[in-house]
């Protein structure tokens, strides 16, 4: 988690505080990278956790369920996503099959959109390459 010490230290000099009158703790932050081990949340949404913990104290738990942060990892969930993102870009998806295979990161972004950052990247690559060898 490179980004968390470059984080940690904007947000410290953000408040003018030391590193020791933090409202993180090294428990918090480690509860934390769990959560992201464990794919409840992504990276992306660990820096909005992170930053609702040095703000607030709260923990990250606490955070992730008042903010409804969780990462959404069901595949049927993501895979309806994936076919809208499909569904609503045609010129798109014919320009991919026709060999602009930098495409798919378009169909990703869409998807991520589409679930507010909350989808599961590593679902949602897998249901693209699927879905985008089958046509």
């Amino acid at each position: 988690m490179n980004w968390a010490k470059g984080d940690f230290l904007r947000l410290l000099s953000d408040a003018k505080v030391e590193a020791g009158e933090a409202k993180v703790t090294p428990s918090g932050f480690a509860q934390m990278l769990g959560l992201v081990k464990a794919g409840t949340i992504n990276r992306n949404i660990a820096k909005t956790v992170f930053e609702e913990m040095f703000r607030t104290g709260q923990t990250a738990d606490e955070v992730v369920k008042a903010k409804g942060l969780t990462q959404i990892a069901d595949e049927g969930a993501v895979a309806a996503m994936v076919d809208e993102a499909l569904a609503a870009n045609p010129k798109e998806l014919e320009r991919y099959r026709a060999g602009e295979e930098k495409l798919k990161q378009f169909f990703v972004g869409q998807v991520m959109k589409a679930s507010r950052g909350k989808a599961n990247a590593a679902v949602i690559n897998q249901l693209l390459d699927e879905k985008l060898k089958a046509g």
